[in-house]
């Protein structure tokens, strides 16, 4: 079974998250912020992975960060060596007005690149800082190209679940494993 924890306490937050790569998508997050707790339930479920945050901290950037270096950190150790996973994933998905699209590679180099297209300056109770920063902090943990691209939309509520669903369709894709797969799926024979 592919299932990992990692804590994490500094004098700013104190972070505890479990994932399980082979899931059923089952989510038990808390964040103390609304529509974080959301977009990571919406992460758990269409990923199929089961994610367990529990994260506490003096202020909101403090705790989606750091919860971001958690999860990506917690999804790494599930992967081990990564020997056998899909490595690449993507994903279009519709939400009402918008279209998103994400591109997943758990090649081992961090790096991110995203574009939520955002008209305001938060949602509900999370800036939209946040959620970029929530999005890069994961990529750089996770060591993985993550590419996120909202095409259209006039809500930004769902252009930012769109997004956040079409990462979870990538994450899925990418960690899942290919029963042709003999090793680690890198040229090199390293990630």
């Amino acid at each position: 079974m592919r299932v990992a924890e990692y804590s994490r306490k500094t004098r700013e937050t104190e972070i505890y998250v479990k994932v399980n790569l082979d899931g059923r998508g089952e989510a038990d997050v808390g964040t103390g912020f609304a529509f974080a707790d959301h977009m990571l339930r919406s992460l758990a479920v269409h990923s199929l992975m089961d994610i367990t945050v529990k994260a506490v901290g003096d202020l909101r950037h403090h705790v989606i960060e750091d919860a971001a270096i958690c999860l990506g950190e917690a999804i790494s150790r599930a992967l081990g060596d990564r020997s056998g996973i899909r490595r690449f994933g993507y994903a279009i998905v519709p939400m009402d007005c918008s279209l998103a699209t994400a591109a997943v590679d758990l090649g081992g180099r961090p790096y991110s690149r995203i574009n939520l297209k955002l008209k305001g300056v938060a949602i509900e109770d999370t800036p939209y800082e946040d959620l970029y920063h929530f999005l890069e902090s994961l990529a750089s943990s996770l060591k993985a190209n993550i590419h996120v691209q909202v095409h259209y939309g006039d809500n930004d509520h769902h252009k930012v679940e769109a997004a956040f669903k079409a990462l979870a369709l990538s994450l899925r894709e990418a960690v899942s494993i290919d029963p042709r797969r003999r090793g680690i799926p890198s040229a090199k024979g390293v990630i």
